[in-house]
C-alpha cells in the first residue's frame, strides 16, 4: 500500500493548471501510475487537509526524444485533476 506522500509526486504548475485553479477550484497533480482515483482522493484530503469533490485522470504518453543520432522516449506519467469542496484551497498553490 502506498503512502499519500508515495502517491502525490508533484503538482503541475502550467498556465493551463493556474486557469483551472483559479475559476473552478481544481488543482493538478502528478500521481503515481499505479494510483487509482480513489487512492488519490484519499492521499489529497490526507496530506492537504482538504475536502475532494471529483477526481479525473489522464495517462500523458512519452515524448520521443532525440540526441544526435539516438532517440529515446520519455516516461509515461499520470496527471490528476482534483476538484476541491467550495471554499477548501490549498496553501502550496496560494503562496505564488
Amino acid at each position: 500500500m502506498l503512502s499519500g506522500y508515495d502517491i502525490i509526486k508533484a503538482p503541475v504548475i502550467t498556465e493551463k493548471s493556474t486557469q483551472k485553479r483559479r475559476e473552478s477550484s481544481q488543482v493538478v497533480f502528478w500521481v503515481d501510475k499505479r494510483a487509482n482515483k480513489s487512492e488519490i482522493k484519499k492521499a489529497v484530503e490526507k496530506v492537504f487537509n482538504v475536502k475532494v469533490l471529483d477526481v479525473n485522470t489522464i495517462v500523458v504518453p512519452g515524448k520521443v526524444k532525440r540526441v544526435g543520432r539516438y532517440a529515446g522516449r520519455t516516461q509515461i506519467r499520470k496527471k490528476a485533476y482534483v476538484t476541491l469542496v467550495e471554499g477548501d484551497k490549498i496553501d502550496l498553490f496560494e503562496a505564488t
